[in-house]
């Protein structure tokens, strides 16, 4: 009541005994109004709000986030703001995928299947692009990537025939691949995908899995019973 007292004083002309517009609804049938109605406010004009939910849009973007990128866009020149957004256009128009790995690309063979220094024997097969970024910023993968475009998951309607399986098989099989290396992250989603591409590819050639383990710098005792479990599986004999 002293917040719809507040709201009738801040209001020229409206009485306390005269329902407000926006809440006169809940006030006729003897409803107390929601706060949520009474502190309505508009905060940002329409294109600010516009760019904020846009921005939202992106992963591990929430409301506080977006509102900081909004304000900060806004308070570069218009030229940056500009060439921010031709990039935008340009990468979304000119980048697509690899013929040969599907990895992404502007051009239609990667630059890392072009590379003649790159070992083709050896193809390491992964679920996204993102995996190819992160070992390759390893630095100690010298051969060729294969991308799936994402994993086996009945649940979401995701069957082998979405993904890039079939290629995979038939590269494999046509070309002198010495090894498959399964680097898929471990998951219910990741191990029915990397059983069922483990099956295919034996027939033609060496069929490995990258190790899971301990992170560097972990805690025995703060380490789960599954990872525990892998790294005791992943142990290799000391050099």
């Amino acid at each position: 009541m002293v917040l719809y007292w507040n709201l009738r004083r801040s209001k020229p002309g409206l009485s306390p005994s005269s329902p407000h517009p926006e809440i006169k609804d809940q006030w006729h049938d003897g409803r107390i109004p929601q706060r949520s109605n009474l502190r309505r406010l508009k905060v940002y004009t329409r294109p600010l709000a516009r760019l904020i939910e846009q921005l939202q849009h992106l992963p591990g973007i929430g409301p506080k986030s977006a509102q900081r990128l909004a304000l900060h866009i806004l308070k570069r020149p218009e030229m940056e703001v500009q060439a921010l957004a031709q990039a935008l256009l340009d990468a979304k128009k000119q980048v697509g995928v690899c013929s040969e790995c599907f990895h992404l690309s502007a051009e239609p063979v990667c630059e890392i299947c072009r590379a003649p220094n790159r070992d083709s024997h050896i193809v390491c097969v992964v679920a996204d692009s993102k995996d190819v970024i992160a070992i390759e910023k390893t630095r100690e993968y010298p051969g060729l990537y294969h991308v799936l475009g994402g994993l086996i998951s009945p649940m979401d309607g995701i069957g082998p025939e979405q993904l890039h399986i079939s290629p995979l098989i038939k590269r494999v099989s046509q070309k002198k691949i010495q090894e498959v290396i399964l680097a898929i992250s471990p998951s219910i989603e990741g191990d029915t995908t990397t059983l069922y591409i483990g099956q295919l590819l034996k027939p033609f050639t060496k069929v490995t899995r990258i190790a899971f383990g301990l992170p560097m710098g972990g805690d025995l005792e703060y380490a789960d019973e599954v990872t525990l479990a892998r790294a005791l599986e992943g142990r290799r004999e000391l050099d």
